[in-house]
């Protein structure tokens, strides 16, 4: 008897990449052979988009002629502005993601180029525009004018100033930019995974990048982020005279019933995620400037009960949830402002599969029925 396929694909290498790398045993994650940890607050979300889209770290010149080129880049296209607000009233954030990267494609000047030098203008340009899109999105449902980018400020102070119509202070900033530089890759994900199978087509890189968007859409994905936070928000509102107590029982009724606690558990760690531990500190900072450390708390207990119960840790989802309520983007908007990150890592991943192609196309395991005889209608 065949060996039983591995569900879900769990273990199985599907491709070989030199992007990123995860050690799940210690808990340890490397961008192109650096530390998680020495780039978590060492190094700009430009810094790490080069170093993924093009290999090696910038030097000062590179990085200068980077972020000028994200700068240009930060427009939207003729057919984004005229569906702008259509899209805005008739779809969710990370559906409406979706069709403004579709859209974009058709004002990309190299649309019709999977060349080298063309993959590597596209990425730039989809790494400028992602911000723009959501802060573009919000505007537009909530009615407001959208602020112009200002060419001197970088990608994360950027979008803080047209998302929340005013600038953010220099710390929140940074704490921002941190964010983006933990989420920016993660080696096989399923969305990396879904824009790989597209790009090993030959396809164009905004045709991957859709396909990577659409898979960040599910909750198992890239949307447990917002489900972290309607969960604290759920438990605060019925217990508001003491939330924190109360996330003890809740999580334990979850659990009893057999539900799923998001942000906790992750296929590859085997320990602590290390991103979560630089986003449990910002989490705590964050919370206490604000003046209400209500959410920060209930998380600190609810990852207390959840270790207790189930062994399990926290992961990137978990207190980004507290960072971004924090930092006052809404709830809503947690999966999109992720995507603005992972389009570093996307477009590099789509880059590194067109560079030495081989069309993904794995078996299956039959398991319908065989041997039936078809009888043409009439003939019963």
């Amino acid at each position: 008897m065949a060996d039983q396929p591995s569900r879900g694909l769990a273990d199985v290498v599907a491709a070989s990449t030199a992007l990123s790398d995860i050690d799940g045993r210690a808990g340890r994650l490397f961008y192109r052979g650096y530390d998680i940890h020495e780039l978590a607050g060492g190094a700009t979300f430009e810094e790490i988009a080069y170093l993924l889209q093009r290999g090696s770290p910038p030097g000062a010149g590179d990085l200068a002629a980077y972020r000028e080129e994200l700068a240009k880049g930060r427009s939207l296209g003729a057919l984004v502005r005229e569906n702008l607000e259509r899209v805005a009233r008739s779809q969710s954030p990370m559906e409406a993601m979706r069709t403004f990267v579709s859209l974009a494609s058709a004002d990309d000047p190299d649309k019709d180029s999977n060349a080298p030098d063309a993959n590597l203008r596209k990425a730039a340009r989809l790494v400028a525009q992602q911000p723009l899109l959501v802060a573009a999105y919000h505007a537009a449902r909530t009615n407001s004018p959208l602020v112009p980018a200002d060419p001197g400020l970088a990608t994360a102070a950027n979008f803080l100033l047209q998302m929340r119509g005013e600038p953010a202070t220099a710390r929140e900033a940074e704490i921002l930019d941190t964010c983006l530089v933990l989420h920016a890759d993660h080696t096989m994900n399923a969305s990396t995974f879904a824009a790989r199978v597209c790009a090993a087509t030959l396809s164009d890189m905004h045709s991957a990048i859709v396909a990577a968007i659409g898979t960040l859409r599910g909750p198992l994905h890239g949307g447990a982020n917002e489900q972290v936070m309607l969960t604290l928000a759920q438990i605060r509102s019925q217990s508001p005279q003491d939330p924190v107590a109360a996330v003890a029982a809740e999580v334990r009724r979850r659990l009893g019933r057999g539900d799923k606690i998001m942000g906790f558990g992750h296929r590859v760690y085997k320990t602590e995620d290390p991103r979560a531990t630089h986003l449990r500190e910002l989490a705590g900072e964050l919370a206490q400037s604000s003046g209400d450390e209500t959410y920060y708390r209930m998380s600190r207990r609810m990852e207390e009960v959840v270790h207790a119960e189930k062994g399990l840790y926290p992961n990137v989802d978990f207190f980004a949830a507290t960072v971004y309520h924090c930092l006052k983007i809404p709830t809503d908007l947690f999966t999109p402002v992720f995507s603005m990150s992972r389009m570093a890592g996307w477009t590099a991943h789509v880059m590194e599969q067109h560079a030495d192609n081989r069309l993904i196309r794995p078996d299956s395991e039959y398991i319908g029925e065989r041997g039936l005889t078809w009888t043409p209608l009439g003939q019963g």
